[in-house]
């Protein structure tokens, strides 16, 4: 290695400083959170991306359109298709976001995304960022936020997981020092710590769950994972009436899938690598990643996406119609939820409770041997629309 090596890649860690001092500074300052009620009308954003997306996302906002029909012929809320956040598109003008794409989005107050292809090294695409990092950071929305429910298993849980950090947020910084050495990022801040573990603690207060666990590997990752556990452990201190206790990373995807231990958890806060793993090895116990919904949450925007990939085989293969939109439909609760119509949110998580995990009368194969997008959706609707949901609903729980 030579000085040549060492002042280049101290040139760009220095750049990354920078940025990252400038970002500590911005969530210093304080921004009002988006009053929904007061909004009229609400606009929700329809993003499809890539593959499957617009597939589902169309199912999605079918479902959608039913339940809100009150308030859309209203004018209280409104819908907007936005097009533009192709791999293509973005490839083209080699941005994670396309400008025009992202003046859209911010024009809403919150969107449903469907999933986007991320290029990696050796794909035919640019080395661009992911839409999805690139989105959360530009949004600035700090919070994963991802329930799992298998009520046959006991299994309720919620995990809270960074969004703005950790090693996702450095990961298109690395640096090549040499052809044989290269390095990757991470980064931890105390404002972006707290943000998230203070609305984990408080999203426990509200829903009346007495226990909180804090999932890091701070025994080995010292600096940064131990910076998000003693802050977790200070906020701790604010709500004496909830239980926290703390796991590491690896023996905590061990205890998941413990049917003594699982049912002990109930509310998760975690840095954002670790959140990625564990909450698609826990949406398995739900049924897969195609059933489980994502909510990322800022002071201002909102985002509320499926957490599988955009499956380009199944596009290429002539099998889109055929993808399972559960994931974008309990995103789709979720979103419902958050801008205020917590009915129509909970007849739709019931809805897919029992269409997906109770009596499951159309499955979902990805293949023309299973049920389309299509007719799984008007299952759901025609659930939603049964006078007797809640009861039907109660009859499944344990």
């Amino acid at each position: 290695m030579t000085d040549k090596h060492i002042n280049k890649a101290t040139i760009q860690f220095q750049k990354l400083l920078q940025d990252q001092l400038a970002r500590v500074d911005r969530m210093s300052a304080v921004e009002e959170q988006t009053d929904y009620a007061a909004l009229n009308p609400i606009i929700v954003g329809i993003l499809g991306g890539d593959g499957i997306g617009p597939f589902i996302a169309a199912e999605a906002q079918r479902v959608l359109e039913s339940l809100l029909q009150v308030p859309l012929d209203a004018g209280k809320i409104t819908f907007r298709v936005i097009e533009g956040l192709t791999i293509e598109k973005r490839a083209e003008v080699r941005q994670a976001i396309p400008d025009d794409v992202l003046e859209e989005i911010k024009e809403c107050h919150v969107t449903l995304k469907g999933p986007t292809t991320t290029p990696r090294k050796g794909d035919p695409w640019p080395n661009i960022e992911s839409a999805n990092i690139a989105m959360r950071k530009e949004l600035d929305l700090f919070a994963n936020v991802r329930p799992v429910r298998v009520p046959s298993e006991g299994i309720d849980w919620v995990f809270f997981r960074e969004n703005t950090e950790g090693a996702y947020a450095l990961g298109s910084n690395g640096i090549d020092i040499t052809d044989d050495l290269a390095m990757d990022f991470t980064v931890t801040s105390t404002q972006g710590s707290e943000r998230l573990l203070r609305m984990a603690f408080e999203y426990a207060n509200k829903n009346n769950i007495n226990k909180v666990t804090l999932v890091s590997k701070a025994n080995v990752v010292k600096t940064t994972d131990g910076k998000f556990l003693k802050v977790g452990y200070e906020i701790a201190k604010e709500y004496p009436d909830i239980e926290v206790d703390d796991w590491y990373i690896d023996i905590m995807t061990a205890k998941l899938i413990d049917p003594k231990r699982r049912t002990q958890f109930r509310v998760m806060a975690l840095p954002n690598l670790y959140g990625d793993i564990l909450t698609d090895e826990a949406a398995e116990l739900q049924g897969g990643v195609g059933t489980a919904g994502s909510a990322n949450i800022g002071k201002k925007y909102a985002m509320f996406e499926a957490i599988h990939g955009s499956a380009p085989r199944m596009v290429d293969e002539g099998r889109a119609q055929y993808a399972d939109p559960s994931s974008m439909i309990r995103a789709g609760a979720m979103l419902l939820r958050h801008i205020g119509y917590e009915g129509q949110g909970i007849r739709l998580e019931m809805a897919l409770d029992i269409t997906g995990q109770f009596e499951k009368k159309l499955v979902m194969t990805g293949r023309k041997d299973g049920a389309s997008s299509r007719e799984f959706c008007d299952y759901v609707l025609e659930t939603i629309n049964d006078p007797d949901l809640e009861q039907r609903w109660k009859s499944h729980q344990p």
